[in-house]
């Protein structure tokens, strides 16, 4: 075991490029325009520049193996060899870690879910009582070699034991942490093997520590790390865990032999440092700088934190609290940023910089950086100082709402008045919201972004995309329409570019999956909505047939949890600003004609605080800015909501309180779950389990979406049932969404 210590780390970097370099090379593989070699080779200039990146930053310790091609997750089930069984014979490594990952024409892809409280989807492995684990140690090895070949301080990345089972689902019911005892012996060989590879330290990342915990899982724990601190020939261990405060993990950890916790000191707050000040027989990676939002970091909060450990005589390195890759990869060339904003900023390479100064101050001395430690002040006065963060003229609006803002009728009662409005047959088809972006969006986006077409010109291509969509709606025979959102560039930006008091960039790109790469915009103000949004397309849309179409709009809570958001303020009260701009929409939308307005939550369990105690406060005021956004129609007009890829069972009771009267939700990984769960509360509203998973390229045939149907129609009442995807259809290809709807309406069909 190594005893080199060091100052100055992050926990993880981004992975699919600064220009999303690694999502174009993927997808283009898939589509079989280039070969596997070119893909690793895009892979590998990535990793390359990334490490000469930290290096020149001044890390003295830099993570490896953070590299995915899809989810680090997935790469730890392969580590274990613990694939499905039905991507077995796919004899192609990279092709069967695919199709575990996305599925194909003949298997379907693991189930996907959040990461915590992140919107980065994780792979959730399929495990049994009986699952035969083998290490598989190649990819680990091979990024650790090429490190270490570039002169760089590798500390190899791999999610722990522990968190690995928490995070897998159980297909037969057994007790997944009880399989600690067969996976520990693949660590410990993994760990001999990497210190014979010339690793000093090795990172298990085990963010499930910062959860609630039972008695016998922080057993569990201790004696994990007992175990695998007695390795006789290993790296020095650092354990990890982010998106909290550790709590009673963290004199666990403690009382085990390992030689570092990297504790997050950004989300665990003071009771984690007061904690930690006792621990000096351990390195404390501090996590002071935000690795999940993308403000400046204020020295006099993180300063006097890392000081007040060092001199409780702890050995302490600075980092950031989680890995970087929730954030873009650098401020560079966000030129069009308002400049005074821009300077309210870091990006992951603007944190790699402060932590090094940080890191300086705590070893040589604030006068060592004392001209970079001023700028970071001035900084963070002139944010609190700007006007646009308190607009009188929003808070007094909001203080001026009374507890009838948020109420309808009972949902009986509107369902009369709807079905009276609107004369659905029974198992109603519609779809999420979005079609394929077609070849001709993406270039009109491109000229029009470039200035070589007019606005003009811009909306007639526009118009002519949703002509065409709703033109092929009908002809398939969807019972309710929608325009494609063709104008939208992403759910969250779109809204985000036409509100008071968020900013966009250019190229902020986050990796939410696999190659699906999202740009947050930054809410640094108060918000409001100085002009309506939508209803212009959907009024359009809605004249071209007599259908009902969908308003589509973004709800308050994933607007929230889908923008970098504004630290200066309880979440709530950023919620309440956004839900009253969403209101002002679905008014003006009801004005117009439209008759039923779709308000999406898929984010609304992503922002569930990690331990139970702070969740019922969540909850309430996530709810009630729903019900502020949608509760200002009239009781004919129908409120759909859409939901996806969660653990559900956490928020049932608030997907029941948004009162939504259709509730379309993510079913076709998890087999029609999520209905037992609703079933168990009493819901008695509109639901659409999804038939059709969106986020693979299978196309399901008319036979197996009837089944899926025949299941729903055990737990959810005819009446109440409708037929609809998993989520939107941006990313799948018209040939695949025409064939697949045609299939989910021909189902819906032979059931009525």
């Amino acid at each position: 075991m190594s005893n080199t210590t060091f100052t100055a780390t992050v926990l993880g970097f981004p992975r699919v490029g600064p220009n999303r370099e690694l999502k174009r090379a993927t997808e283009s593989y898939w589509a079989g325009r280039t070969n596997a070699q070119a893909l690793h080779a895009v892979a590998k200039e990535l990793r390359t520049a990334q490490l000469t990146a930290a290096l020149d930053a001044g890390l003295d310790s830099v993570p490896v193996g953070t590299f995915s091609y899809y989810d680090q997750v997935l790469d730890t089930a392969v580590l274990l060899g613990a694939l499905p069984q039905r991507v077995s014979g796919i004899a192609d490594e990279l092709d069967r870690y695919f199709a575990a990952a996305r599925g194909n024409a003949e298997v379907a892809p693991l189930e996907m879910t959040k990461w915590f409280d992140t919107n980065y989807h994780y792979l959730v492995p399929e495990l049994a009582a009986d699952t035969a684990f083998a290490l598989h140690p190649e990819k680990p090895l091979a990024e650790l070699q090429e490190a270490l070949a570039l002169g760089v301080p590798a500390r190899p990345v791999v999610v722990g034991p522990v968190t690995f089972l928490k995070l897998a689902k159980s297909v037969d019911g057994s007790d997944l942490l009880d399989r600690l005892p067969d996976l520990i012996p693949l660590y410990e060989r993994l760990l001999g093997l990497l210190a014979e590879a010339g690793a000093e330290w090795v990172q298990l990342d085990e963010p499930s520590l910062v959860t609630d915990l039972t008695e016998a899982e922080l057993a569990a724990v201790r004696g994990t790390y007992r175990r695998l601190s007695e390795v006789t020939v290993r790296p020095a261990i650092l354990v990890a865990a982010y998106f909290g405060r550790l709590g009673v993990a963290l004199p666990a950890l403690a009382e085990t032999g390992i030689d570092g916790i990297a504790v997050d000191l950004v989300a665990g707050g003071d009771a984690d440092v007061a904690a930690a000040r006792s621990i000096t027989d351990k390195l404390i990676v501090a996590g002071v700088i935000d690795g999940h939002n993308i403000w400046r970091a204020d020295p006099d909060h993180a300063l006097p934190r890392l000081t007040e450990l060092r001199d409780a005589g702890v050995a302490v390195a600075v980092s950031s609290s989680c890995s970087l890759l929730h954030v873009p990869y650098g401020l560079a060339p966000e030129t069009d940023l308002d400049q005074r904003l821009r300077g309210w900023l870091a990006f992951g390479d603007e944190k790699l910089a402060e932590i090094r100064v940080l890191a300086t101050a705590l070893t040589e001395g604030e006068s060592a950086v004392a001209d970079q430690l001023e700028i970071a002040r001035t900084a963070v006065a002139d944010r609190g100082a700007d006007p646009r963060l308190r607009v009188d003229s929003v808070r007094e609006r909001l203080d001026d709402l009374d507890a009838a803002a948020t109420r309808r009728a009972p949902a009986d009662e509107r369902r009369v008045l709807q079905q009276e409005r609107l004369n659905l047959p029974l198992l109603p088809t519609t779809t999420i919201g979005s079609y394929p972006q077609t070849g001709r969006i993406r270039v009109a986006r491109a000229e029009f972004r470039r200035g070589e077409i007019d606005r003009a010109e811009y909306d007639t291509r526009m118009r002519a995309e949703i002509a065409e969509v709703i033109a092929l709606q009908e002809e398939i025979g969807l019972d309710v329409l929608v325009h494609g959102e063709p104008e939208r560039n992403d759910m969250v930006q779109y809204f985000a570019e036409q509100l008071d008091g968020f900013a966009a960039t250019v190229n902020g790109w986050v990796q939410s999956y696999g190659t699906r790469c999202v740009r947050p915009p930054i809410v640094y103000g108060d918000v409001a909505r100085p002009a309506v949004m939508t209803v212009e397309w959907i009024t359009y849309a809605q004249s071209l047939t007599a259908k009902p179409v969908k308003g589509m709009l973004t709800g308050p809570v994933t607007i929230l949890a889908w923008s970098f958001i504004r630290d200066d303020q309880p979440l709530a009260d950023t919620a309440r600003q956004i839900a009253l701009a969403i209101r002002d929409e679905t008014v003006d939308l009801e004005a117009a004609g439209i008759g039923v307005v779709q308000v999406d939550e898929p984010a609304l369990r992503e922002l569930l605080p990690l331990r139970r105690a702070d969740q019922a406060a969540y909850l309430d005021w996530a709810v009630e800015a729903f019900r502020l956004a949608t509760a200002g129609v009239a009781d004919a007009t129908q409120i759909h909501t859409h939901l996806c890829y969660s653990e559900f069972g956490e928020v049932i009771g608030a997907i029941h309180g948004l009162d939504a009267d259709v509730t379309s939700i993510e079913a076709a990984r998890s087999h029609m779950e999520v209905l037992d769960d609703l079933n168990a509360i009493g819901f008695d509203l509109g639901v659409g389990p999804g038939v059709y998973d969106i986020h693979s390229p299978r196309v399901p045939g008319a036979e197996e979406v009837r089944k899926s149907l025949e299941l729903a129609l055990k737990a959810v009442p005819a009446e109440r049932l409708w037929v609809n995807p998993d989520c939107g259809l941006k990313t799948r290809s018209t040939a695949e969404v025409t064939a697949s709807l045609r299939n989910l309406v021909a189902a819906a069909q032979a059931l009525r």
